[in-house]
């Protein structure tokens, strides 16, 4: 379950950061399939981070 919700607000923040992105650009296209990509990249990224992160607390040196 929490790999669909880390999808799910990815997707979603980078289609928003898209749209952004894109109206500030001159001249810019919105493009859905851009934004769905880079947001699986993304997401993909995100789980492997969180996976490669230890979970215990620090040792204290």
């Amino acid at each position: 379950m929490r790999y669909f919700w880390t999808f799910f607000w990815t997707f979603l923040l980078v289609q928003m950061l898209s749209y952004v992105v894109s109206s500030m650009t001159e001249g810019g296209v919105f493009d859905f399939r851009t934004g769905a990509i880079i947001s699986v990249a993304v997401a993909i990224l995100i789980i492997i981070a969180t996976s490669v992160i230890p979970n215990e607390p620090a040792q204290k040196h």
